[in-house]
């Protein structure tokens, strides 16, 4: 978008929006609460005007997620709330897997994502016939497929997962032997904790593959600093942790052990986003950005509510079968919180 179409800046705004800068604060350089205020506003009206829900995952930047989301969270939270969203129009503010996810699980709603092009590496590391060949390989072996993959792999599978919920799903299988994908440091994470046999596949996280253990270590020895991994991380970076868990996960444990200094070693917007939640706690890199996730802006979620662009849609036969994968994890999670 032409920055002639840009929002103006009105003083007003400030003292409108003066909770939600306060927030903001800590979080982003001073200078850039001007530029993004008249956007957080313009984008507000617009969301009322076409009665839409925003729904940002936990990696997207704090303006995005603190300014502008209506519901936020780790794919399973997202998920759900698709599955349960009465809005007709969602927004969704991360990657392309998610908003097909959105889709499949509410089918009558119009879903939109702000970038066509902010995709996965773990979404596009593997096919609909890589998993067909992995079934005639491993016969009678259910697949477990991680959310993050694309609606046809999805289809393929006998249920979906999260890094929040793998473990779970697995072991709900009732088999001794699953075919778990596409995350291979997620499945050996998941493999330390249960007796079942997976077959692996070998995909990874661009983001969360790049960490180091010297990095966790020198953010230990360094800055005396606790260490919360994701187990999308290299196993031998998850051993060098104190704790290995999902984003939400990592929140909870958080909010339980309460540590003067922690590195989060995964997204950098994920520390972004929990410092307003534990602001006495001191957070500490190593992280790293994840490009497709900031391809959401807040200029390109305008354009998406304005022009009602970039839908995504997902062919029913696929729809169907996908569906029935995501529905069963979330069966699995529900029976979990009984």
């Amino acid at each position: 978008m032409s920055s002639s179409l840009a929002p103006r800046w009105r003083p007003e705004l400030e003292e409108e929006y003066a909770e939600l800068g306060e927030r903001l604060a800590p979080l982003m350089p001073c200078l850039e609460w001007p530029l993004h205020l008249p956007w957080i506003d313009a984008i507000a009206r617009l969301k009322r005007e076409r009665g839409a829900v925003i729904m940002a995952h936990s990696y997207q930047s704090p303006e995005i997620f603190h300014g502008v989301a209506d519901v936020t969270g780790d794919s399973l939270a997202l998920a759900q709330a698709a599955a349960d969203c009465d809005a007709e129009l969602i927004v969704l503010c991360g990657v392309h897997f998610m908003a097909e996810t959105a889709k499949i699980l509410a089918p009558n709603r119009t879903v939109l994502i702000p970038d066509l092009e902010a995709g996965c590496s773990l979404a596009s590391s593997i096919t609909a016939a890589d998993v067909r060949a992995l079934r005639a390989q491993h016969p009678g072996a259910p697949v477990v497929t991680y959310v993050n993959t694309s609606a046809a792999v999805k289809a393929e599978s006998d249920a979906c997962c999260t890094s929040a919920n793998a473990v779970q799903v697995v072991e709900a299988m009732g088999a001794d032997k699953v075919i778990f994908l596409p995350d291979r440091f997620l499945g050996s994470h998941v493999a330390s904790q249960t007796g079942i046999e997976l077959v692996l596949w070998n995909g990874v996280c661009e983001v969360h593959e790049q960490f180091t253990v010297q990095q966790a270590r020198h953010a230990r020895e360094r800055f005396d600093a606790v260490l919360v991994a994701h187990p999308e991380c290299p196993p031998e970076v998850q051993a060098e942790a104190d704790f290995v868990g999902s984003t939400t996960a990592m929140g909870r444990w958080l909010e339980r052990e309460r540590p003067d200094r922690v590195a989060l070693i995964t997204e950098c917007s994920m520390a972004d986003n929990l410092r307003t939640r534990f602001p006495q706690i001191e957070f500490i890199k190593p992280c790293n950005l994840c490009p497709h996730m900031k391809r959401i802006t807040l200029p390109n979620i305008h354009a998406c509510l304005s022009e009602l662009r970039h839908e995504v849609t997902v062919p029913d036969d696929v729809a169907v079968k996908a569906r029935r994968a995501l529905e069963r994890m979330l069966a699995i999670g529900r029976q979990e919180r009984v």
